[in-house]
């Protein structure tokens, strides 16, 4: 658990440090006009059973984004820790990055970086790296709707192989607010390996949000990986439903 605990902060702090530098550049850069502020959330839920079995589930997730001129930035950092009759059943770390630079209103290219640990699936890290373009179908203050595609390159080791490859990257992200309280989304990424398409990572996620207070919520999500590939002895699929509470920073 100290290994997940480890990688979890560490993300954890290289998104809210440039969460906090940004923020202080920006103040710092345009004093005359007002700067751009982050959406900030951290959220957290935990899962006790005693009796029959004895099973412990820890999550804890941060994300922020910012938006200025032509720009957006969105960075996160989620994990996961578990345990089932003194056994590990959950041990995941996961961070990311993204750039948008605006062509248009809705044309973009960005820039995004993925760093995964998960112990349970045997995946040492998987480090992801993908440019491409962007394509907003709808943007408006309700919903979003965007694909993206492009190039991308991996770097894993899966048990005690490592690789390196090529991939294509295609995503879809979908986000709908329903009304002041309650938003849905889905997002869907898929990673093949250029030169062996049986390779390949398709990673989704799919959930609603409700407000409590106007910094409080509740978060139901489920998230999915389907590795076509996995380590050795490990199943191609792993499926999470969470249910946590989250705080908005205003």
């Amino acid at each position: 658990m100290s290994r997940f605990i480890n990688n979890f902060i560490l993300a954890a702090f290289l998104v809210a440090a440039l969460f906090t530098t940004n923020a202080a550049f920006s103040q710092q850069a345009t004093p005359a006009a007002p700067a751009p502020k982050w959406e900030a959330s951290t959220s957290a839920g935990v899962t006790l059973t005693r009796g029959n079995s004895d099973t412990v589930l820890f999550t804890a997730n941060i994300l922020a984004a910012k938006k200025w001129d032509k720009n957006e930035l969105r960075l996160g950092a989620d994990g996961s820790y578990g345990e089932n009759n003194n056994v590990k059943s959950a041990e995941s770390a996961h961070a990311f990055g993204q750039y948008n630079r605006l062509f248009n209103e809705k044309a973009f290219g960005y820039l995004r970086a993925d760093a995964l640990h998960d112990g349970v699936a045997d995946v040492d890290y998987r480090l992801t790296l993908s440019p491409g373009a962007g394509y907003y179908f709808i943007k408006n203050a309700k919903t979003i709707l965007s694909g993206e595609v492009g190039p991308g390159f991996v770097c894993e080791k899966l048990g005690s192989d490592t690789m390196q490859y090529l991939t294509l990257r295609v995503a879809q992200r979908f986000e709908h607010k329903i009304n002041d309280r309650v938003r849905i989304w889905e997002s869907l990424e898929w990673l093949p390996q250029v030169d062996d398409w049986n390779n390949y990572i398709l990673n989704s996620e799919i959930g609603v949000e409700t407000g409590l207070t106007d910094r409080l919520s509740l978060r139901v999500y489920a998230q999915d990986t389907y590795d076509n590939v996995p380590a050795l002895g490990r199943d191609k699929n792993d499926l999470k439903v969470i249910t946590a509470i989250a705080y908005k920073f205003k």
